[in-house]
């Protein structure tokens, strides 16, 4: 009898064991797959980003001609990466503030021909260069700005742009902003010049400098020698091309142009002027020689660069395009741009 009572009882005991087992077993498990919910911590307030060294904290402060906005860029594929990173010279001209410019209806920029948008406030410049890309000369050009942490408009001959594509796309990647400045820099108000050789030029101009930069251009325009063609500033306006004057040359292109007298021209005249947008020309070896002294003059006079960029990009014509490749003897293979060929997987 006491043997079976203590068998019983050992059973019970063994069964008790056993439940308590298995329930932790499983409840651990659950435990596993289940983590339990806490109550979210409100985040701690973001700390304040760091001030970039010598002006490089820029921001848009402007749209000219059109509603202000704030647009959401949205990256072309085929866009050559560009990274912001710190200025390395703590003294540099930097550049002050950026402008976006809505070119809808083809508004124009530079006293020298246009008077109603005038943006630019006492001391500050915009420094734009005609005829390139070229090389040696553009190189040094950028070199000159990249040293000084600063940004320029470059509006770029479209022959140009098809023989040194590499040198153009350095220009983009550098951050500053590509316009375009003909096919072939003809004059387009020339007595045998008809409408529409105008347009063409104007037109493959575009073209040219959106294969050499696998990307858009900025809807920005110079005519080459200032020559306005009443036509095409018409047809700027059905195009949303922003046409670009200037208010100061520095004559540059001159035989007896020497870099101290590209110097003295412009801060001379920018002195009077107080303010302005400068004509240059990355094509010339003596521009590219004065600019390092040019902008030390600048920053020394107390002048500070606006950049300008354009709130949307210029859509070509794909006839034009597709005109360009068949004269350039491209192979259709080839149109394809770059960044949908190659990409870095691994560096």
């Amino acid at each position: 009898m006491r043997n079976a009572l203590g068998l019983m009882l050992a059973s019970v005991v063994a069964a008790v064991v056993i439940a308590a087992g298995g329930w932790f077993y499983y409840s651990s498990r659950a435990d596993q797959a289940a983590p339990k919910t806490i109550a979210a911590r409100a985040a701690d307030p973001l700390p304040a980003p760091a001030k970039l060294a010598a002006k490089d904290d820029v921001e848009t402060t402007a749209t000219i001609a059109g509603k202000p906005t704030t647009p959401v860029a949205t990256p072309t594929p085929a866009a050559p990466v560009q990274q912001k990173s710190t200025c390395a010279n703590p003294n540099a001209l930097g550049v002050a503030r950026v402008v976006e410019i809505d070119t809808t209806g083809g508004p124009g920029f530079g006293f020298e021909h246009f008077k109603q948008f005038d943006f630019l406030t006492d001391k500050e410049v915009v420094l734009t260069f005609d005829d390139g890309p070229w090389p040696n000369n553009t190189p040094a050009v950028l070199k000159a700005l990249a040293d000084e942490c600063t940004k320029g408009l470059f509006f770029a001959v479209g022959k140009h742009a098809t023989y040194h594509p590499e040198i153009l796309r350095q220009v983009l990647a550098q951050g500053h902003t590509v316009g375009t400045h003909t096919w072939s820099h003809v004059n387009l108000n020339g007595k045998k010049m008809t409408e529409q050789q105008a347009k063409d030029e104007v037109e493959k101009g575009f073209s040219a400098v959106k294969f050499a930069l696998g990307t858009n251009p900025a809807p920005f325009f110079r005519f080459p020698q200032l020559q306005h063609n009443p036509a095409i500033v018409t047809y700027f306006g059905t195009r949303n091309v922003a046409m670009f004057s200037t208010d100061l040359d520095s004559f540059d292109f001159r035989k007896e142009s020497t870099p101290d007298k590209i110097v003295s021209n412009v801060m001379t005249k920018l002195d009077k002027l107080g303010k302005g947008i400068i004509l240059m020309h990355d094509f010339q070896k003596h521009t590219a020689e004065a600019m390092p002294t040019l902008l030390a003059r600048l920053k020394a006079g107390g002048y500070r660069v606006v950049q300008m960029k354009a709130k949307t990009t210029f859509q070509t014509l794909p006839e034009y395009d597709e005109a360009l490749l068949k004269d350039l003897k491209v192979p259709t293979s080839s149109a394809r741009p770059i960044a949908s060929v190659v990409q870095t997987v691994s560096q």
